[in-house]
């Protein structure tokens, strides 16, 4: 039997299980996760009411969120249909619902459900919080939170790929890994 070099190379990453990680999430299909979406918790509404800025910086996290996830081949992203996102907003915040979340994951079809929180101390000090559960055993699989300093645009963002790139990423890249 004859290899060519692209053959023996390959059959040598797929006997020592060292094919590279994209490789092998194209092998798998992605877990959907149902993105329940991000709130902004001001601690000092009364005092600094939020303002447009954040609102948008709400908005943009939630996307740069979804299109991280999605691109990494790992997941996909689902979002809520207008009934269920009118459900949501009619009820409980996700996280104070004392499980909502994974009837609402459920709706929506995923194998996980994620929300996250920026919570705003000051305009210096806020943090970002990413949750998600998994969906058929109804448990919490990650739970983390980055400190931002600064109410910027930039902040926000560097923040969320720091939540992502060395904890969500990282985590799931390890639990793969044991698998």
């Amino acid at each position: 039997m004859r290899f060519s070099n692209f053959t023996f190379v390959l059959v040598i990453l797929l006997s020592t299980g060292s094919l590279p990680a994209a490789a092998q999430t194209a092998a798998t299909s992605p877990q959907s996760v149902a993105f329940l979406g991000l709130r902004l918790e001001n601690d000092n509404e009364a005092l600094e009411p939020t303002t447009a800025a954040e609102r948008s910086r709400i908005d943009q996290i939630a996307a740069a969120f979804k299109a991280c996830l999605d691109a990494s081949g790992r997941y996909k992203v689902l979002l809520p249909s207008a009934e269920v996102a009118s459900q949501i907003a009619a009820g409980q915040d996700p996280g104070s619902c004392h499980g909502c979340e994974i009837a609402y994951g459920k709706q929506i079809g995923g194998d996980l459900v994620a929300w996250m929180t920026v919570q705003k101390v000051s305009n210096l000090i806020l943090n970002m919080n990413l949750y998600m559960g998994d969906v058929a055993s109804n448990r919490m699989t990650f739970v983390h939170s980055v400190d931002i300093r600064g109410n910027t645009d930039e902040s926000w963002m560097r923040s969320l790929n720091y939540l992502l790139d060395n904890y969500f990423f990282a985590a799931a890249g390890r639990a793969a890994a044991t698998q």
